[in-house]
C-alpha cells in the first residue's frame, strides 16, 4: 500500500496531524503501537476545552475524526523506515507500506523503576503542571532537582525534598509515606523526576541529527517539525521532551500544515 503520508504515533501530536492531512485530502495512514504515555492517567488538564477530560476518550475521539475524513489507522509495530528514491518504506509486523514522507509522533517513555510504576500517573506523577492542583494543600514530597520544590510549593506548603525514594506505603489504594534513606515520610503524593527517552530509534537509523535539551539528547527539528532529513518530520514529545497533550497536538497541525506545504513541491 501507498500513502502520501505515514504517521508513526497515534497519540495526540499524530492524531492532529492526520485531521489536519486528511481534510487537506492526502492520503494519510497513521501506525500506533497502543502505548500512550499518559495511559495510566484517569484525566489530562490544561486543555482548553477538555480539561479533565481522560486521555483514552481524547484518543478514541481523535480517531473516528481522524477516520471520518478517510484516513486510515491500524495498530501494529514499526520494524524500520528506510529511505527509497522517491519516498520511504515502513516495514510493519504486518507487512510493508510506502510514503512520500514520514512524520514521527512515537513521543517518549518515562524510565520509572518498578516500585513506583503502579503508582504512576496517580499519586506518583512527574508533571506537577498537569496533576498538581489535584493533590493541591496537601503533603506532597519531591524527588529530583532542588528547584522544583519552589515551583511545586505553588500547589502545597507542605513540601518534603528528598535524595532518594528507597520505596511508598500504600494503604486502601492510597499513598501514604514515603521511604528515602530508611526515613517514613508521611505523603499524599510523590512528585518524581523520572528520566525520560524519546522513541527515536528508528529517526535516527535514518541519520536524524540531534540537540542536548533538559532531558538529553533529542531529534533536532525546525519549528514546522522539519528534521535534518529531507521527507522526515516529528512532532510532540519525540522532539520535545516538555510538550504537554496540548503542546504536542498543536506541534502536530503544525508538522501537518508543512508537509502539505512541501509535498506542493517537488524539494518537499
Amino acid at each position: 500500500m501507498s500513502y502520501e503520508v505515514v504517521i508513526i504515533g497515534g497519540g495526540a501530536a499524530g492524531l492532529s496531524a492526520a485531521l489536519m492531512l486528511t481534510r487537506a485530502r492526502r492520503s494519510v495512514l497513521v501506525v500506533d503501537s497502543g502505548e500512550p504515555r499518559n495511559q495510566p492517567a484517569a484525566h489530562m488538564h490544561n486543555y482548553l476545552s477538555r480539561d479533565g477530560f481522560s486521555p483514552l476518550e481524547l484518543l478514541k475521539h481523535g480517531r473516528a475524526e481522524v477516520e471520518g475524513y478517510g484516513g486510515e489507522i491500524v495498530q501494529d509495530e514499526v520494524r524500520s523506515v528506510t529511505r527509497l528514491d522517491d519516498g520511504f518504506a515502513v516495514e510493519l509486523q504486518s507487512g510493508r507500506v510506502t510514503a512520500k514522507v514520514v512524520l514521527f509522533a512515537t513521543g517518549l517513555v518515562d524510565e520509572v523503576p518498578e516500585n513506583l510504576r503502579e503508582r504512576w500517573g496517580r499519586d506518583v506523577f512527574g508533571c506537577p503542571y498537569c496533576h498538581g492542583y489535584e493533590v493541591r494543600d496537601q503533603k506532597l514530597v519531591v524527588f529530583g532537582e532542588e528547584k522544583k520544590v519552589a515551583l511545586v510549593r505553588q500547589w502545597s506548603a507542605d513540601v518534603t525534598h528528598v535524595e532518594s525514594v528507597d520505596g511508598i506505603e500504600v494503604v486502601d489504594d492510597r499513598l501514604v509515606a514515603v521511604i528515602s534513606d530508611g526515613a517514613r515520610i508521611l505523603a499524599d503524593a510523590l512528585v518524581y523526576s523520572a528520566p525520560v527517552k524519546p522513541r527515536d530509534e528508528h529517526l535516527l537509523a535514518l541519520g536524524a541529527e540531534t540537540e542536548e535539551t533538559i532531558a538529553g539528547p533529542f531529534v533536532r527539528t525546525d519549528q514546522f517539525g522539519r528534521t535534518s532529513v529531507p521527507g522526515v518530520y516529528a512532532a510532540g514529545n519525540v522532539r520535545d521532551p516538555a510538550a504537554i497533550v496540548i503542546v504536542a497536538a498543536a506541534q502536530g497541525a503544525q508538522a501537518a500544515g508543512m508537509i502539505n506545504m512541501d509535498l506542493l513541491t517537488p524539494a518537499g
